[in-house]
């Protein structure tokens, strides 16, 4: 049985999300079709023992990121400072001491947003009707019907749309999603050559009982070129009754078991921070690579490769299917400001043919 929908948008991150919450405000309802168990793609808070809301994906954004700032404005969520005074650390090489630095005051400063970055996501899924969004469901196929497309999914739903909106990593759409007729050469060329950022990445979660790093005068944010952490930075909730850190683990950490990286890095910051790091009360790291972030044999030489890509900017399918995903973003793409950007410009370009 086929289902006649006005608007499909593919995939629940920040990109899939705000484009139906903007729809929503002119009564335009879309459906959204999710192909994992969650909504947030890129966007995933979990929370410590105590509650500490700790970021596994997008964390930061800055001044110049104005259309986010300008979306959690409009729907209330408050922002706060990243935390960086004090001294902050830099490991070189093992056989040179620490070095120390201090991050100064300035206008640049990185925000997080309070609460937690979920929040972002919670309160744009309060304001699309519930039963428009499907988990679970994955695109196979989408074909051109002249008048409309039809999705076919993995478990053998169908549905037609006047309209289709990719709002997934383009590398993934190439690897994931059958378009009959085929898309332009060019286009299938490029697809698996975008980069997905945070594609490949280990970022990890830390919570302790107090904040023993700022009593000892640091910021908590540290960079290394020799230990299995090689960037962190303090991860204090806003009402700083919370306490721990998040950053990323090298490349090689990919070798190890969970158990394995979570005793290298208590290795480290006890080297670095003291005896108190030996004592969490929670880790928890995450491997950004499963099959809802990247496909199979993409062509990536460099970070951010491809992003805002001017085939990404245009429409196919007889001006029925479009890309507007983070990487689609010709500013700031794979951040959640290039998110936002794109939805804006879709946002345009469907009101423009409706």
């Amino acid at each position: 049985m086929k289902q006649e929908e006005q608007i499909v948008i593919v995939g629940a991150g920040l990109s899939g999300l705000t484009l139906a919450y903007v729809l929503s405000k002119h009564t335009i309802y879309p459906k959204i079709l999710e192909a994992s168990s969650r909504i947030g793609g890129r966007i995933q808070t979990i929370k410590g023992t105590r509650n500490t809301p700790l970021e596994l994906g997008a964390t930061w954004f800055s001044n110049i990121h104005s259309h986010l700032i300008s979306l959690l404005d409009e729907l209330g969520i408050e922002k706060f400072k990243q935390y960086t005074q004090g001294i902050s650390l830099f490991e070189t090489a093992v056989s040179n001491p620490i070095q120390q630095f201090k991050v100064p005051e300035n206008q640049n400063s990185s925000f997080r947003i309070s609460g937690g970055t979920q929040t972002l996501i919670d309160t744009l899924y309060d304001n699309i009707p519930a039963e428009n969004i499907k988990l679970n469901t994955s695109v196979t196929k989408i074909t051109d019907l002249d008048n409309t497309l039809l999705i076919e999914t993995h478990n053998g739903e169908q549905l037609k749309a006047n309209k289709v909106i990719l709002c997934m990593p383009p590398q993934l759409i190439s690897s994931t999603i059958k378009c009959f007729p085929a898309l332009p050469e060019n286009v299938q060329s490029l697809l698996p050559s975008v980069q997905t950022w945070m594609g490949g990445s280990i970022k990890f979660v830390i919570e302790y009982a107090s904040p023993f790093w700022r009593n000892k005068g640091y910021s908590g944010m540290v960079f290394s070129h020799i230990g299995i952490v090689s960037e962190m930075h303090d991860h204090t909730n806003s009402k700083e009754n919370k306490f721990g850190f998040t950053g990323f683990l090298n490349e090689g950490a990919i070798t190890y078991t969970q158990e394995d990286r979570k005793k290298y890095v208590l290795q480290q910051l006890h080297a670095i921070l003291g005896s108190e790091a030996l004592d969490p009360l929670f880790y928890f790291d995450k491997e950004w690579k499963d099959e809802y972030i990247i496909g199979t044999n993409p062509i990536i030489q460099k970070p951010h490769q491809n992003n805002g890509h001017h085939l990404l900017q245009q429409s196919y399918m007889n001006d029925k299917l479009f890309f507007s995903g983070t990487e689609s973003s010709q500013q700031f793409g794979g951040y959640m400001e290039g998110a936002i950007v794109s939805v804006k410009n879709t946002y345009k370009k469907l009101i423009d043919c409706l």
